[in-house]
């Protein structure tokens, strides 16, 4: 008999707790910088760099809360490229720059609208293409480790501690030991005919 594989780790992701989140941008801003060219926001803003998150805080319904790339499993981004510039790797769907030919069939079947196209070449009228390629929430590719853990931008700059990185078995397993807290006491509570 021939042992299991290991299974397959599920993407970390970059979760909000929309309770929290105020809804001040400062994952967007701290987005920004950290994909601008290394200079900071005040370098940046000084030279008139263009700035792109690659996360939006939204409002609907009453929520606010950031919307970036949810590092899908399946991710229909991913059958949709026609170079394979879109690709499951390292643990989250990445867009391989170089292979990308900015088409945006990846922002059209994107069910969360996480992903956009631009250029970060200046505009030349005369140029034969734009060079726009797909950006999108790579989970601060080079993340860096705070407190023994691993952080992006966006983790380090909500200030209600609202947004962090989430290893999903780690949330589920979180998630049932709390049903089963809610449920234990409700049975405290509950008398049962004999």
């Amino acid at each position: 008999m021939l042992p299991n594989p290991e299974p397959i780790r599920e993407n970390v992701i970059v979760y909000t707790d929309p309770e929290r989140c105020l809804g001040c941008h400062s994952c967007e801003l701290a987005c920004a910088v950290a994909h601008g060219e290394g200079l900071g926001l005040l370098d940046s803003v000084a030279r008139r760099l263009p700035l792109h998150a690659r996360n939006r805080v939204v409002v609907g319904d009453g929520v606010t809360m950031p919307i970036q790339c949810r590092q899908c499993e399946d991710a229909p981004c991913t059958f949709a490229c026609p170079t394979g510039a879109c690709r499951q790797a390292g643990g989250q769907v990445r867009i391989f720059e170089q292979a990308c030919i900015g088409c945006k069939l990846c922002a059209m079947v994107c069910p969360f609208g996480a992903i956009t196209v631009r250029s970060e070449q200046a505009f030349d009228q005369n140029a034969r293409t734009h060079r726009g390629v797909a950006k999108k929430c790579d989970l601060c590719a080079d993340w860096r480790v705070a407190n023994g853990k691993a952080v992006t931008a966006c983790v380090e700059a909500c200030p209600t501690g609202a947004t962090r990185l989430v290893d999903l078995k780690v949330y589920r397993q979180a998630l049932a030991e709390a049903r089963a807290r809610e449920l234990a006491q409700s049975h405290r509570h509950m008398r049962l005919p004999v």
